[in-house]
């Protein structure tokens, strides 16, 4: 995650342009949970156990296989531990303060906590994303692209199942759409950061700290709406679902070994 030394880093406007553009379609991709506008009003009711599901297995995934072996590679495991910890009671310090104005508001606002937690970690994560991956380009351009690519396809279930939860949360499908692309724009915020400050930022703790954040989500909100109680066949099939969000993120972290 910090810059080796000896390594030569190439920040000039040659490299600025293919920066900023994989970091647009890199948002883009949020936009992907637009595809579901396109069915019936009960085909997306029926999707939207399985996206939330797919999403509680996705942030998982990339917290255990992605972000939390990257984050160690540069910093001690009690130090690790307790950075990764902070990030997890952050969201739950923020997620009562945001009950807590809900309770507050009026009944029409109807968007639950757990919708602005999901866009909160989710950005985070892309501002971190941008940052690596960038930066990785600016070291070697072949590993950068593949490491975008690799994101890339991680982000398409993930993404998926974030639309589902903005909209089990209260979101309109619109709504849900602008927030997902909104936070979406925090992966090129990244990118450009790293290209201004050439690579030079130490990474590990805000991909630990993201990890935290992705572990509450998932554990306090995500978790506990695929174990409500249902039909055994929607249960059975949310269990498939968030498996597979498991595997998909865990195969796509063995090109990182």
């Amino acid at each position: 995650m910090d810059q080796p030394r000896g390594v030569v880093v190439v920040a000039d406007l040659n490299t600025l342009a293919p920066i900023v553009a994989g970091g647009m379609l890199m948002s883009l991709i949020t936009l992907v949970g637009g595809v579901t506008a396109l069915l019936t009003p009960r085909l997306q009711q029926r999707l939207l156990l399985p996206l939330i599901a797919l999403a509680a297995g996705s942030l998982l995934g990339g917290a255990l296989f992605h972000m939390l072996p990257q984050g160690l590679t540069s910093v001690p495991p009690k130090q690790a531990g307790l950075v990764l910890a902070a990030g997890f009671t952050s969201f739950l310090v923020l997620e009562q303060g945001l009950q807590w104005h809900h309770s507050h508001r009026p009944r029409s606002h109807a968007v639950q906590p757990v919708a602005w937690l999901v866009l909160l970690g989710d950005g985070l994560h892309n501002i971190v994303g941008g940052l690596g991956i960038a930066s990785t380009f600016l070291i070697n351009p072949a590993a950068g692209i593949a490491a975008w690519l690799a994101a890339a396809a991680h982000e398409l279930p993930q993404e998926l199942g974030d639309y589902g939860v903005l909209v089990h949360s209260g979101c309109a499908p619109r709504q849900a759409l602008r927030w997902n692309f909104i936070s979406g724009l925090s992966f090129p915020l990244g990118a450009v950061l790293a290209w201004l400050w050439a690579g030079s930022l130490p990474l590990a703790g805000l991909v630990l700290f993201a990890a935290g954040n992705f572990l509450y989500i998932t554990a306090s909100d995500l978790v506990p709406e695929i174990k409500a109680p249902v039909h055994a066949k929607a249960g059975a099939e949310s269990l498939l679902w968030f498996i597979s969000g498991l595997v998909v993120l865990w195969l796509l972290a063995w090109p990182e070994d």
